[in-house]
């Protein structure tokens, strides 16, 4: 989408001169995110940008008000070809988000606005993503970090029973800090969607986090810090991806495969809903907008199916 001049690369979708932050769409729109979602949106608006200048541009420099249905509806086939359909989906929310801004901030008319977001989402396949873990598996990957004296078996410990415990996302469990908890109760800070939430350890958890906490020290910072190549626990606080790193590492120690951390927030959803807990208590938990959201995260399978109907009376006949 550029042409070649004698003296070099014209962008036409480039900006002719830079905009200010209150004023760019971009900016405006990663602004009104939560920090933890930040990152992943301004990756992926730079990856538009890539795609739609041909490298040329990035999120910055890309005139986002430019864009036509043309443009988008180009943007569109390329993502269905790169990425899985719920990642290319999000990107494509981006996208709409952007224009929205751009046209909120007078910068393009209704209707170029409206044709340029007038384009489907890709579909996504019914297929439930992720699974339950299993009581053994978890025992098991607990039993690994137990095995590990050092402190960052400890933090380790803690770190799986927080995930196990309150089902909490990546993002909000690395940003916790040791004042947001007390006891069993948890302040999850700017959450999905930049919500605050409330949340509760069950006991069992709250006695590996207070074990960690006798390693930590009772110094302010994050709740889960790094722990140096000597075993000195420094007050500096994890990222997502290390959160990735630490699981894996477990897995292999303790000989369970193909779980993610996510697992751990479905297996949460899915223990609570089975015990009886209403819907809405298990959304409030878990920080989802909708009853309808917390209910894909079910992971229980055909079994608690089977179970339900075995509630219902039908007469008999007499014998």
């Amino acid at each position: 989408m550029s042409e070649s001049t004698e003296t070099g690369i014209i962008c036409p979708l480039a900006l002719t001169a830079p905009l200010p932050l209150t004023e760019h769409p971009a900016a405006v729109y990663l602004s009104g995110l939560s920090p933890g979602s930040r990152p992943a949106m301004g990756q992926a608006l730079n990856a538009i940008a890539r795609m739609l200048t041909s490298n040329q541009c990035d999120a910055d420099t890309l005139d986002w008000a430019k864009l036509r249905y043309k443009h988008t509806s180009a943007l569109r086939v390329i993502l269905m070809e790169r990425y899985a359909p719920a990642t290319a989906n999000k990107m494509l929310s981006a996208l709409r988000r952007v224009l929205k801004e751009a046209l909120r901030l007078e910068l393009m008319d209704a209707v170029d606005f409206a044709r340029a977001v007038d384009i489907a989402n890709i579909k996504v396949s019914k297929e439930l993503k992720g699974r339950c873990l299993s009581a053994d598996e978890t025992t098991a990957l607990m039993q690994a970090c137990f095995n590990d004296p050092t402190p960052i078996g400890f933090r380790d410990a803690a770190l799986i029973a927080i995930l196990r415990g309150a089902g909490l996302r990546r993002g909000e469990v690395v940003n916790l800090a040791l004042s947001d908890l007390h006891s069993g109760t948890m302040k999850v800070r700017s959450g999905k969607g930049g919500k605050d939430r409330t949340v509760y350890l069950p006991d069992a958890a709250v006695t590996v986090v207070e074990d960690w906490l006798e390693v930590r020290s009772g110094k302010s910072g994050p709740l889960l810090c790094h722990v140096n190549k000597a075993g000195c626990v420094t007050l500096r606080q994890l990222t997502p991806q290390a959160v990735l790193f630490i699981l894996e590492k477990r897995g292999v120690e303790a000989g369970v495969d193909n779980f993610s951390a996510h697992d751990f927030r479905r297996t949460f959803i899915s223990d609570l809903l089975d015990s009886g807990v209403d819907i809405v208590t298990v959304q409030r938990l878990a920080g989802h907008t909708s009853p309808e959201l917390t209910s894909r995260y079910d992971r229980r399978g055909e079994e608690i199916k089977q179970r339900a109907v075995q509630a219902i009376a039908i007469p008999q006949r007499r014998k």
